[in-house]
């Protein structure tokens, strides 16, 4: 069938590929690769990264505040 390719080949390319990267840096190739292939289908589809699941009955904690910024004013303040 032409267009397909055989087993013959793949393994071919694996062989071609273990001989020019070895056998230890393969590996990490591959995690690098799948974590590149994921971020860019996140960042195209929109999803973010893992959702942070809170337990329950925990609130979040409030946001850190500059305190080179002074607060804003408060209605009361300004009447």
């Amino acid at each position: 069938m032409p267009g397909w390719i055989s087993p013959w080949e793949i393994a071919l390319v694996l062989l071609a590929a273990l001989l020019l990267f070895g056998g230890k840096r393969l590996p990490e190739m591959g995690k690098q690769l799948g974590t590149g292939m994921r971020e860019f289908k996140n960042s195209i589809t929109g999803k973010d990264d893992e959702p942070t699941v809170q337990p329950p009955g925990e609130l979040p904690a409030p946001p850190a505040q500059d305190p080179t910024v002074a607060p804003l004013p408060r209605e009361h303040d300004t009447v």
